[in-house]
């Protein structure tokens, strides 16, 4: 700084200000992404105004999946009923989606008594026979669930 709070100049040629750089992609606004899509199943509904599932692009997320049976729309009276009609309910609602249960990823389930995960594991081995191309899944203890359930779940898949 000179005396008088200005830059001194040493003499150097300024360099010119180069001109603005065309904008990037990375400053472009977003292009327009996949569109949502709902998904619903005949004998398969919420009691409210949500999808059985929801599709953008390759991947598919469900709701809440109950183990009812899609001729009353109430839970079976059974754990092992309501495991098959709840697992029957994600086949539809993955095909529904486009795809099938080949492009599940994960399902997690809830349960009003883990310990009565065997009788889920029958209808899952049934859907899933090759260890080597099962979902995960995880059982989370829901004693909390209501209206005759005993089990219910959601799912990931990424449907290509």
């Amino acid at each position: 700084m000179n005396g008088e709070g200005k830059p001194q100049d040493h003499g150097a040629p300024h360099a010119p200000h180069a001109p603005h750089a065309p904008h990037s992609p990375h400053d472009a606004p977003p292009a327009p992404g996949p569109v949502r899509a709902s998904v619903y199943v005949a004998g398969f509904s919420h009691k409210n105004p949500i999808p059985a599932a929801c599709r953008i692009g390759p991947l598919l997320e469900s709701g809440s999946i109950q183990g009812n049976d899609p001729s009353t729309g109430v839970p079976a009276a059974t754990i092992e009923a309501q495991c098959r009609f709840m697992l029957e309910n994600v086949r539809r609602i993955v095909e529904a989606g486009g795809g099938s249960t080949q492009d599940i990823v994960k399902v997690t389930v809830w349960m009003k008594d883990r310990s009565q995960r065997a009788a889920l594991n029958v209808p899952w081995l049934e859907m899933f026979p090759d260890p080597a191309s099962r979902p995960a899944r995880h059982a989370i203890m829901a004693p909390e669930l209501d209206m005759g359930k005993l089990i219910e779940c959601s799912f990931t898949a990424w449907i290509p």
